[in-house]
C-alpha cells in the first residue's frame, strides 16, 4: 500500500522525524524545487529542554506542544503521522506504519531515546523524560507517591534518585528541590518533607561534564545549598530490592528512579551497513551530512555521527548543531539539484546553559561565563523565544511568572487514562 501523497514533477524529499533538526530543514528548503513530506510518529513538535518542567507540575504539555499541520501549512509541507520501519535504498523506498513512500532523498532525523545501556531491572523501574507523554507519566508517578504517603503515615517511599549528571539531571533535581521546599509542605502539611531525599547519581567525576569546570562547580554548589545529595563517580549497576545498586557496592534506597543517564538512536531495518555505525547508534556521515554508503541519504542531529577537527567524536547531541545542519543541507540539496557543489558542515557553538532552580544557572557562552541571578534570565529569554508559537510563549511566560511570585504552581493534577474494568469471574 502507497501512502497517499499527491505526484509531482518535484524532487521528494522525506524527513523520518519532526525534531529540531527534521522540523527546521521542512520549513528551509525551497519548495519550489522539492516536494516535502515529514514523518513523525506524533503530531506535534515538542520542546524537548522544558520537558522537565512538565514533568514536575510547573508547566502545562500544550505550552512546550506545537501541531505539525499548523506550523507546516504555509509552506505546503506534507505531514503523515506513522513510525518507520524500514528502508529499500536500492529502490528509493521507505517502509512506515502508513504504507510505502518512494523518495528522491531521504533525511534520517530520528532524534535519540533512552539508552538504559542493558540493564533490564533498571529499564523496568526507571521513569525516562524523552516525551511530552513520558513527562506526564513522570508526573503522575512523583504526585501519587505523596497521596500515597499521606494516606499510609509512611514517607519512607519519598526518596528520588536521579541518574544522570547532564543539563537535564541537574533541572529535574533543582526543581525537585523547589518543589521540596516552598510546594510540597503547603499541600501535604501531614509529612515532614525532611526524611525526603534527593538524590542526584552521576558516573563521571562532576556535573555538566560538556560545560566548562567553573560551571560544573557552580551547579554543584548551588544543588548542595538546595539540599540535594549529589554522588559522583556513581556508576548504575542495578536495581533490586528497592534499591539501586551502584559499581562499587554502594546502595541508594528509593523507590522513584528518573532516568536521564543515557542516550541511543532507534534506526529503521536496511540503512545499517558493516562501517556506517558509530557509538551511540549513530549514523556515521561524510561533511555534507550524507550517511557514508549512500548518495541519497542524509542524517542530522542526534542520529548523526559527524567528525570535525574539534568534535572527532561527533557533535553534541543538542538542539543548536541540528538546526544547523539542518539549514545547511536545505542549501545543499539546491546547489545539488542545480549540479553545483555542495558546501561542508562546519559547527558554530553558541554556548551551553542549564538551570538549577529560582535565580539560579549556568551559561558558557563563546566569550563569556555567567553564573546566578543573570544566566537564570538568559536561560530563561533563549528558552521563551525557541518555543514555537506565540500563544505557547505567552502561556509560558505567564506560568513563568506566576510561579515566581506567588511560589505556587497550579498544575499538580494527577491525569491518567482510566483502566479497563476486567469482569468478576
Amino acid at each position: 500500500m502507497l501512502v497517499n501523497i499527491p505526484q509531482t514533477k518535484k524532487k521528494r524529499v522525506v524527513i523520518i522525524g519532526g525534531g529540531f533538526g527534521g522540523l527546521t530543514l521542512a520549513r528551509k528548503l525551497d519548495h519550489r524545487y522539492f516536494q516535502v513530506v515529514l514523518l513523525d510518529k506524533n503530531n506535534y513538535h515538542q520542546f524537548r529542554p522544558l520537558l522537565y518542567q512538565v514533568a514536575t507540575a510547573g508547566l502545562e504539555p500544550s505550552a512546550i506542544s506545537f501541531p505539525f499541520r499548523k506550523v507546516l501549512r504555509e509552506k505546503g509541507t506534507h505531514f503523515r503521522m506513522c513510525r518507520a520501519f524500514r528502508i529499500i535504498p536500492d529502490q528509493n523506498l521507505l517502509e512506515t506504519s502508513a504504507g510505502t513512500i518512494a523518495y528522491d532523498y531521504l533525511i534520517m532525523a530520528v532524534g535519540s531515546t533512552t539508552n538504559y545501556f542493558g540493564m533490564k531491572n533498571i529499564e523496568d523501574v526507571a521513569r525516562p523524560m524523552k516525551s511530552v507523554s513520558e513527562a506526564l507519566n513522570l508526573r503522575n508517578t512523583i504526585l501519587c507517591k505523596f497521596e500515597s504517603a499521606i494516606c499510609s503515615g509512611d514517607p519512607s517511599g519519598l526518596n528520588i534518585v536521579v541518574v544522570g549528571g547532564g543539563p537535564t539531571g541537574v533541572e529535574i533535581s533543582g526543581a525537585l528541590a523547589e518543589m521540596r521546599k516552598y510546594i510540597l509542605p503547603k499541600d501535604y502539611p501531614d509529612i515532614n518533607f525532611s526524611d525526603m531525599q534527593i538524590i542526584l547519581a552521576e558516573a563521571a567525576p562532576r556535573l555538566l561534564s560538556a560545560m566548562s569546570n567553573q560551571a560544573s562547580d557552580k551547579a554543584l554548589q548551588f544543588l548542595q545549598k538546595m539540599g540535594v545529595n549529589v554522588i559522583l563517580n556513581a556508576s548504575v549497576k542495578d536495581y533490586a530490592d528497592g534499591k539501586i545498586v551502584l559499581a562499587d557496592g554502594r546502595f541508594l534506597d528509593t523507590k522513584t528512579v528518573i532516568w536521564t543517564g543515557g542516550i541511543t538512536t532507534e534506526l529503521p531495518e536496511g540503512i545499517v551497513l558493516p562501517d556506517n555505525l558509530g557509538r551511540g547508534n549513530r549514523l556515521k556521515t561524510d561533511a555534507y551530512n550524507r550517511v557514508i554508503g549512500y548518495e541519497r541519504i542524509f542524517a542530522i542531529g542526534d542520529v548523526c555521527l559527524q567528525a570535525e577537527t574539534n568534535y572527532p567524536n561527533g557533535h553534541p547531541q543538542m538542539a543548536q548543531p541540528a538546526m544547523q545542519q539542518a539549514k545547511n543541507l536545505a542549501k545543499n540539496l539546491s546547489l545539488h539539484e542545480k549540479g553545483k557543489p555542495m558546501n561542508e558542515f562546519r559547527y558554530f557553538d553558541k554556548g551551553s546553559m542549564a538551570t538549577v532552580g529560582r535565580n539560579k544557572a549556568v551559561a558558557d557562552l563563546p566569550f563569556i561565563r555567567l553564573q546566578g541571578f543573570w544566566a537564570w534570565v538568559l536561560w530563561m529569554f533563549v528558552h521563551l523565544i525557541s518555543i514555537l508559537g506565540m500563544k505557547n510563549k505567552m502561556m509560558t511566560m505567564l506560568d513563568w511568572f506566576w510561579s515566581y511570585w506567588t511560589y505556587d504552581p497550579s498544575l499538580r493534577l494527577i491525569i491518567a487514562p482510566k483502566k479497563k474494568k476486567v469482569p468478576k469471574p
